[in-house]
């Protein structure tokens, strides 16, 4: 297997990084639509597009630098905007809507898996676009498995907190959701002690596996 260069290690992961952060959100968008709330649709979100998506910060800057620094990847795009208050059922699809975002993720390192399985087709008959998929299609499977365990972590505003409150009184989801603005430092405090990690990385690595077995089953 060829040795990629430290640039092409970066495109390799950036691309899969762009689609995962852009289908999660589209995904948000299209299921808020389906819902009742064409918000996203009237703003031109409901598209594959990544420029529509892309936040230079979560998107480029941040996936880079846990690149090189070698930690598990992960970044976030511009959120794909819902009024709440068009679902037809609020509490109910409050939480579809949530979901949507992470089992988007879940499809596309589905069809990642798929892609590192063709690419060993591919490698086999020598070429080296064989190559380039297997090392994508890793890439592909890591994000988007680190997307969906994250975004399921009930901190606010992740989508875990949104299929959170479904299941709260009105006042206890008024309390929980005042810690929002304090939701991103939260998770950096928890990934710069390791407790972000110690919590993930037992699902990412399983599920990384199943797929991995998926993959050998094909």
């Amino acid at each position: 297997m060829p040795e990629f260069t430290l640039l092409q290690k970066i495109v390799l992961w950036l691309i899969p990084t762009i689609f995962a952060i852009t289908v999660h959100e589209v995904a948000h968008g299209f299921v808020a639509y389906k819902l009742g709330d064409p918000t996203a649709k009237f703003l031109g979100r409901l598209t594959l597009n990544p420029s529509k998506h892309i936040d230079l910060f979560g998107t480029l800057i941040i996936p880079i630098i846990l690149f090189l620094l070698g930690g598990f990847i992960f970044g976030w795009a511009k959120p794909v905007p819902v009024d709440w208050r068009n679902l037809r059922n609020p509490k109910r699809d409050t939480a579809l809507v949530a979901l949507a975002g992470p089992l988007a993720n879940l499809l596309m390192a589905i069809i990642w898996a798929v892609a590192v399985k063709a690419g060993i087709i591919l490698r086999d008959d020598n070429m080296i676009w064989g190559t380039v998929l297997i090392a994508m299609g890793f890439a592909g499977i890591s994000i988007n498995v680190v997307l969906m365990v994250l975004n399921l972590i009930p901190i606010p505003p992740l989508d875990g907190s949104r299929i959170l409150t479904t299941f709260l009184s009105p006042r206890a989801s008024f309390n929980y959701n005042k810690i929002e603005p304090y939701g991103f430092l939260i998770l950096l405090v928890l990934l710069a002690t390791g407790i972000l990690g110690q919590f993930m990385l037992p699902l990412i690595t399983g599920l990384q596996s199943l797929l991995i077995n998926y993959i050998s089953l094909m």
